[in-house]
């Protein structure tokens, strides 16, 4: 939900300062006061003039936001997440097409309908792609399927979350950016993982190549915007460049 205040906090016996986050599956306080409040265990929601009123686990929690902000963060925290399935748009309308190993991982079950009845066979019959990678080798396989894809299709990389991943969201964001990709949201998957939409501009038709890059000492014979090489002839002394 992505909602952060640092403010007073009362929780049973304890009191202080506290900065609260407010994520998708919980409400974690830190500072004076330490807790992780799952949303599924919260049983009462109320607003009572500045302040956000919890009650969860036999425990009563009060949270000094201000008028304003404690509304906002009851309607969040009453408002039901929208499945992983919504987050990534996958319907009727737009199948899916799912590469990397997902078994064993919470993305086969957040996603069991939608393997089951909404993902494509073959990538050309895709809207969107679901690639579950584990390193830049893997992406990279991914975005060359991608590149078969109907012009416009997303593409839903999902990683590890957290400094423990081998392959994070920085470096995810930095090789699909290098591959002409704009990453243009990015959402929860679980506590392990983590997706990034990406999607890939217009660009010129394949064979002509955009005005923008010049070939030095060299012809530059092909050029498709939608795969991750560029397929070139070059001279001894040839470089190609982006001025």
């Amino acid at each position: 939900m992505g909602r952060e205040a640092l403010c007073t906090c009362r929780c049973g016996a304890e009191a202080g300062e506290v900065k609260a986050l407010l994520e998708t599956d919980a409400v974690i306080l830190r500072g004076a006061v330490k807790r992780r409040i799952p949303i599924a265990s919260i049983t009462d929601i109320r607003v009572d003039a500045e302040s956000l009123h919890l009650a969860a686990g036999g425990e009563a929690v009060v949270l000094e936001l201000g008028g304003a902000e404690a509304a906002r963060w009851a309607t969040k925290l009453a408002t039901p997440a929208p499945s992983l399935r919504q987050k990534l748009g996958v319907g009727p309308d737009c199948l899916a097409f799912v590469v990397g190993e997902i078994g064993g991982t919470p993305l086969a079950e957040a996603l069991a309908e939608a393997l089951a009845r909404m993902c494509a066979k073959v990538p050309s019959a895709a809207r969107a792609m679901v690639a579950i990678v584990r390193d830049e080798a893997e992406l990279s396989r991914a975005l060359a399927t991608h590149a078969t894809m109907p012009a416009g299709a997303a593409i839903w990389v999902v990683y590890g979350k957290g400094r423990a991943a081998r392959f994070g969201e920085g470096a995810v964001r930095a090789f699909m950016r290098g591959n002409r990709f704009i990453d243009t949201k990015v959402s929860g998957v679980s506590q392990e993982l983590s997706a990034t939409k990406g999607l890939c501009p217009p660009g010129p038709p394949d064979g002509v190549p955009p005005p923008a890059l010049a070939l030095h000492g060299g012809n530059l014979l092909y050029w498709s915007c939608r795969t991750v090489n560029l397929i070139c002839c070059r001279g001894a002394d040839a470089d190609l460049g982006n001025k």
